[in-house]
């Protein structure tokens, strides 16, 4: 056998305690599973690179999808996260656009001194002059509609004149014998 025995001391606990060391055991091991394996809190899981990888899938979305997305995020607890996505999606060119409430909803989280939201702010800034740009260029091309518009109808009514002075020329009759003009080559 062996050469030196081995002695094993065991502590005897009474019943109560063994209660209590085995409940503190077992919570110590709950929070270890707690706790996310890279080490990465929450908040850096819903950070930019998040939010930019959910723009990505908006853009693979259906219609349908699309408005189901925005019941979701109404549902849900308001975060800097969630109101950006709702900007996103209130921005995103294959649904009913709402530039001004995306802004606002931005706004809010730019304003925002949570952590959550302080890691948002570069994105969130950049969506915001974003959407000020495209509201900025959706008024010039509303103003250049309307220029053009108002072009199109002078050039009818120059055409109707036009064509009113010509109908006036063909009617009026020429002018029996009418002389040449004095100097005029015959």
């Amino acid at each position: 056998m062996w050469k030196y025995p081995m002695s094993c001391n065991v502590i005897r606990l009474p019943a109560d305690r063994r209660w209590l060391v085995g409940g503190v055991l077992l919570a110590i091991l709950l929070t270890g599973c707690a706790t996310t394996p890279s080490g990465k809190s929450r908040a850096s899981e819903l950070g930019p690179e998040a939010a930019l990888s959910y723009n990505q899938g908006l853009s693979r979305m259906t219609a349908a999808e699309l408005g189901r997305e925005r019941m979701v995020l109404v549902a849900v607890p308001q975060t800097p996260y969630t109101q950006l996505r709702m900007a996103m999606l209130l921005g995103h060119p294959r649904v009913q656009q709402d530039l001004g409430k995306a802004t606002s909803l931005l706004d809010g989280i730019l304003k925002s001194t949570d952590p959550a939201a302080l890691a948002l702010h570069p994105l969130a800034r950049l969506l915001a002059d974003n959407y000020a740009e495209r509201v900025k260029l959706d008024g010039q091309l509303e103003k250049q509609g309307g220029q053009l518009k108002e072009s199109q109808r002078k050039a009818a009514e120059l055409q109707e004149k036009l064509d009113g002075l010509a109908d006036i020329e063909r009617t009026l009759t020429p002018r029996p014998g009418s002389a040449r003009p004095p100097g005029g080559k015959r």
